[in-house]
């Protein structure tokens, strides 16, 4: 058991995820939306207001709290808020791909 604290690089062999939805910016926006940028350069917008704000938002709905909404990060390369609550990013890239933007209902 260590005693002490220790920084250490990744020594994990051969793990390196290079593919092109992975996410390596996140940031909060007003009015439920996100502006976000994959490995590959791709930018984009998504607007996750319909989908939080409908009856159906199931999970979503507790990102009606702007406060939580705002607490949203990257967990290997997805978009994640605390409670577990994700995205797909490999889905959210090919809509940005093709449209600039991903609007979820």
């Amino acid at each position: 058991m260590r005693t002490k604290s220790v920084t250490e690089k990744n020594i994990t062999p051969g793990i390196v995820c290079t593919a092109a939805w992975r996410l390596t910016k996140v940031k909060p926006l007003v009015n439920y939306k996100l502006e976000v940028e994959f490995i590959d350069g791709t930018q984009g917008f998504v607007d996750l207001s319909q989908r939080i704000m409908s009856n159906k938002a199931g999970v979503f709905a507790k990102l009606r709290d702007t406060d939580l909404f705002n607490q949203v990060y990257l967990e290997y390369g997805a978009v994640t808020w605390p409670g577990e609550i994700d995205l797909a990013p490999d889905t959210m890239h090919d809509e940005i791909k093709r449209h600039g933007q991903w609007v979820l209902n």
